[in-house]
């Protein structure tokens, strides 16, 4: 059976992207740094929106936005993770071939997927707290005041299928 994925203009999706071999690649700041430069690198030739995001030694989670009339996700991952590989000094290959994508159904979902990378750090035992892990879009929603500081302190009410689509 061949998987096929759920295209939609302007759709909002969820991805999950692991190193291959699930090594820590990108437990330096310096790879961190680059993957950074890398999405905007792509961004500036196929504009999208990051929502949220969290980058972890071995993955990462993010939800994106895409334009209105561009439904071709595909092809950023690849860029992205095609440059991160050239210029990353680490064995090759970098990644695992695929990525997972779950398109975003409604803002119930939208929350869920939220949250869960917010806190998925502290789920790993990265950190005691999601404003302790220094590689999430965390603190922009505290600072817009969608979460309070302490949020995630406790583990939030996620639904067991949540990033595990």
């Amino acid at each position: 059976m061949r998987y096929r994925r759920a295209y939609h203009a302007g759709g909002c999706y969820f991805f999950t992207v692991v190193t291959a071999e699930r090594r820590p690649i990108l437990a330096a700041t310096e790879r961190v740094e680059l993957l950074r430069a890398a999405i905007q690198r792509v961004m500036r030739l196929h504009p999208f929106s990051i929502d949220a995001m969290v980058v972890l030694p071995d993955h990462l989670h993010c939800i994106w936005t895409l334009p209105e009339a561009d439904a071709d996700f595909s092809r950023r991952w690849r860029l992205i993770k095609t440059h991160f590989s050239r210029h990353a000094a680490v064995p090759l290959p970098c990644w695992q071939p695929r990525f997972w994508e779950h398109l975003i159904r409604d803002d119930n979902d939208y929350a869920h997927h939220v949250d869960y990378i917010h806190y998925n750090p502290v789920k790993h035992g990265y950190a005691s707290g999601p404003g302790e892990w220094p590689y999430s879009s965390f603190g922009r929603f505290v600072a817009r005041g969608q979460y309070s500081a302490d949020w995630g302190q406790r583990a939030p009410d996620i639904p067991e299928d949540v990033g595990r689509e």
